[in-house]
């Protein structure tokens, strides 16, 4: 496994007073201490007649806590709220989350979700380790999930804390798919990526395609480049953030002027600046996305997206939340994959009609022989 950069949170701690809503009640003035203006927000349509088998209403609170990205990012954050959402509506409870606005929020928002009185906190993305795992070692009662982590700080094979599910997705495979493709449909022979910052969770999309660039070259005899990431260094272009905004921009204008026709935007909403430099661009470039379908989670942008690699979190934190409320959640990793359905890549779409007629063959025959062995796809989960 790679060496994960973990960013231990800040000590400095300000109390703070905050109004908490959970489907139509009000909780007030309940003390924080919080290094910013926090924001906790309960939802639920819980039907009339919910509970267990006996009729009696469930007693059990969901509860997660997003990355700073928040959960209107158009990838894994709002995936895990609407994971989150469906579980506790299926359920016929409350649920709670509380969104970040920067690394100095995780640890306080975690400990307001303690304080509520939840029974499964979802962590959502890597920056969030230390503090699930500290958490989750003070309060062994409580049920902890963590998306896109280990969970597991000391590098030692195993997860730091018995409460702790990790939920991970082996995105390696499905890249390699979207990589040829990407290859398969690029006119300049060059497609480009990036990424917020090097964590495995993030490389591992990086690194995946390119061995999918590499994979449909050694099958065509073509010489297809992918730019911003050295499979032998485990290192390429990096922006510092999973913001968008002008740093990103400059790496997608960047790939453009070595004339990427494909972009691979790794890191949560970053791929918003790619889609503007596009645009600017007037040239005819195409977005793999990360995550989720960005061309059903970004319409205004469906015509650039050549497809995405699927990340099924939404279904993962939904069968979470219903093993948890059943007191049967087994805390071994999940790891999704091609063959179990956790990770894949989306339809063409509007590219339909513009890729190769004997693409989405190639690529069913590409998936079998990787779930299968025959193609060996390299990554950090295998």
């Amino acid at each position: 496994m790679f060496v994960m950069f973990r960013q231990f949170l800040s000590n400095s701690i300000l109390e703070d007073t905050l109004r908490i809503s959970t489907h139509g009640r009000t909780l007030s003035g309940m003390a924080l201490v919080a290094t910013s203006a926090l924001v906790l927000a309960g939802c639920a349509a819980a039907p009339e007649e919910s509970g267990d088998e006996s009729g009696e209403a469930l007693d059990f609170l969901p509860c997660m806590v997003s990355d700073a990205g928040g959960f209107d990012d158009k990838s894994f954050n709002q995936l895990g709220y609407e994971g989150l959402e469906a579980g506790a509506n299926e359920l016929g409870v409350d649920f709670l989350t509380v969104e970040s606005t920067s690394d100095a929020d995780y640890a306080p928002n975690i400990e307001s979700l303690i304080a509520e009185g939840c029974d499964l906190i979802f962590t959502v993305g890597f920056n969030l380790s230390a503090a699930t795992v500290e958490f989750a070692t003070a309060n062994p009662e409580i049920k902890f999930a963590i998306v896109d982590d280990a969970a597991d700080n000391d590098f030692d094979g195993a997860v730091d804390a018995d409460n702790i599910k990790p939920i991970l997705f082996n995105t390696a495979d499905a890249a390699f798919l979207a990589g040829y493709a990407a290859a398969s449909y690029s006119e300049s022979g060059v497609v480009g990526t990036y990424g917020g910052m090097n964590f495995p969770t993030v490389s591992i999309f990086m690194d995946g395609a390119a061995q999918g660039v590499d994979y449909y070259n050694s099958e065509k005899g073509t010489a297809v480049k992918l730019l911003g990431w050295d499979q032998a260094a485990q290192d390429g272009t990096f922006i510092g953030s999973f913001a968008p905004g002008t740093d990103s921009r400059a790496a997608a204008q960047n790939l453009i002027d070595q004339d990427a026709d494909v972009l691979l935007p790794v890191g949560g909403p970053i791929f918003q600046s790619a889609v503007e430099a596009i645009r600017d661009s007037g040239a005819n470039i195409a977005v793999i996305g990360v995550d989720a379908d960005l061309t059903e989670t970004e319409p205004s942008a469906a015509d650039l997206f050549l497809t995405s690699i699927l990340k099924q979190i939404s279904v993962a934190v939904e069968d979470v939340v219903m093993e948890a409320s059943a007191g049967s959640l087994d805390t071994t990793p999940y790891v999704g994959t091609l063959e179990n359905g956790g990770v894949g890549i989306a339809p063409f779409h509007e590219f339909e009609s513009m890729v190769d007629g004997e693409l989405e063959a190639e690529l069913v025959t590409v998936k079998d022989g990787i779930i299968s062995g025959d193609i060996a796809v390299e990554s950090y989960l295998n």
